[in-house]
């Protein structure tokens, strides 16, 4: 990675950011000194879900092995200040009273939550969650996924429950608590109050002492148990850093955004659309809409929609590196762009898609079943995903738009997707609005630069955001003509049937 310049007179320090996604993991350092930033990835490492008898599960052992590793690479480069670690949301392992791990965490894409929101008890109905926790209804909300864990063995023993980043963080410390960004993506968090909901708690008959206390981005979490610095040979005490552990709310809080009406897109596994705003949306049209209310760095808003992102390709991907019809992504992206415009679109968030599977043939199913004709070959499939992402980036980024009351002038397109040209210029085009992409490692940078701001060596999130603008590689996409198709592409969509001849 490259170095860049930043203004950082306080001195110089090294933070290690553990960023844990769907696929893989890794421990990338930062290097802050004087007028420097230097990025380093230290270790590399797969996420790779097992399927057990009883369900898909996380490898969490293999999480955590790699992390350590990660840690130790990450210490060879020299003192470490502070750690800090991000993952995915709504996931978690439950506790028992001496600590222990009760099983394997389940995965969020697990059938076990299929038709769980429908099972809900009285006074916890659609409405009600939203008015409380403004949270998009996705079946693998925390809440639902804790209904469906209920009247097991392992439930009777639990005694405390724990996020991903946090179960992390406790195996590496031995202190309990829940990061406030990842907490407010369980749907038994107060939007408004900002604390655990003791009243969604009790309704849905959940102890209140599962829940631990709550922690900001910046808060201290421990310092490193003897046998963990053993394993990593990192200095006993060093400190881990509370950062906004939910690698979204990372993600965003590195959006070098310089003007205040901004839209985002951090685009990875999911494409997570919106804009960050003062206070939540809890409006009855906000629900419907299904967008969601997720608490961000300072108090912030990031009020947005999941978007099925880059999962879809990497799916396809998946399948025809199988059959050996890999042709590497840029020689597919080539395909892609001499494919036909608009030859057939889909709803990326279809359940269809959401589980692990034949994404080649769940999408020709799709397409007959919409009247419209799969494409021949792999360059129209992806063709036929980067312009169907496109038009949700716009018809999300619009909505949102629209119930806040807020107009936004630029799209900041950050994360893995931000380096994929056709997406960001097809985002551009669909809705009109200049794209700046980058930072590719928009969530390692926010982890990052969170530890460095709890150290002093950072300010406030406007001048950390400016910071990043200053130092980081950006590409700007300005909106082509062409708009008419966009329009008639989304109008396909919204009636309800696709049809060929449209």
């Amino acid at each position: 990675m490259a170095v860049n310049s930043i203004d950082n007179p306080a001195g110089d320090a090294v933070f290690a950011a553990v960023d844990l996604g769907a696929t893989s993991g890794r421990v990338i350092t930062g290097h802050v000194g004087p007028g420097t930033l230097v990025l380093t990835e230290a270790h590399r490492f797969a996420n790779t879900p097992v399927r057990l008898p009883d369900g898909l599960r996380w490898d969490v052992l293999a999480l955590y092995q790699g992390m350590l590793d990660g840690l130790r690479a990450a210490g060879r480069g020299g003192p470490v200040t502070s750690i800090g670690i991000d993952t995915w949301a709504v996931d978690y392992g439950l506790l028992d009273a001496d600590g222990a791990l009760l099983g394997v965490p389940f995965h969020y894409r697990d059938e076990r939550n299929t038709g769980v929101s429908q099972r809900m008890p009285d006074g916890c109905g659609a409405r009600e969650l939203y008015a409380v926790s403004g949270l998009q209804h996705l079946p693998f909300n925390t809440v639902f996924q804790l209904l469906a864990h209920r009247d097991t063995a392992q439930w009777e023993a639990a005694r405390t429950l724990l996020l991903m980043p946090d179960l992390l963080v406790h195996w590496l410390t031995g202190t309990v608590g829940a990061e406030i960004t990842n907490a407010s993506t369980t749907g038994l968090f107060d939007a408004r109050s900002g604390d655990w909901s003791d009243a969604l708690i009790g309704r849905l008959g959940l102890a209140r002492s599962l829940f631990p206390p709550l922690r900001e981005p910046g808060d201290p979490a421990g310092t490193l148990l003897a046998h963990v610095a053993e394993a990593t040979g990192l200095p006993l005490g060093t400190p881990v850093t509370t950062v906004a552990s939910h690698d979204t709310a990372s993600a965003v809080a590195a959006v070098p955004a310089t003007e205040p009406d901004f839209a985002y897109v951090s685009c990875g596994t999911w494409s997570l659309a919106g804009l960050e705003l003062d206070a939540p949306v809890l409006s009855e049209e906000s629900r419907a809409a299904n967008f969601t209310n997720e608490r961000g760095v300072d108090g912030t808003v990031r009020y947005l929609r999941n978007i099925m992102g880059m999962w879809l390709l990497e799916e396809c991907r998946r399948v025809w590196d199988r059959e050996g019809r890999s042709l590497g992504l840029s020689g597919l992206l080539a395909d892609a762009a001499a494919a036909e415009p608009f030859a057939a679109v889909i709803d990326p968030d279809d359940e269809s898609f959401l589980a692990p599977g034949d994404m080649p043939a769940r999408i020709d199913a799709y397409l007959l079943r919409t009247g419209q004709t799969p494409p021949p070959a792999p360059g129209g499939y992806v063709r036929c995903v980067l312009e169907s992402l496109a038009l949700a980036h716009r018809r999300t980024l619009r909505r949102a738009a629209e119930l806040a009351g807020r107009e936004p002038t630029r799209i900041h397109l950050v994360g893995g997707g931000s380096r994929n040209e056709l997406l960001c210029q097809w985002t551009a085009d669909a809705s009109g609005l200049p794209v700046t992409a980058g930072p590719a490692e928009a969530t390692a940078l926010g982890n990052i630069l969170l530890q460095a701001r709890a150290h002093g060596l950072v300010g406030d999130l406007a001048g950390l955001r400016r910071l990043v603008a200053r130092t980081q590689e950006l590409r700007h996409y300005e909106p082509r003509g062409g708009r008419r198709e966009w329009d008639r592409a989304e109008a396909r969509l919204g009636s309800g049937q696709v049809l060929a001849d449209l």
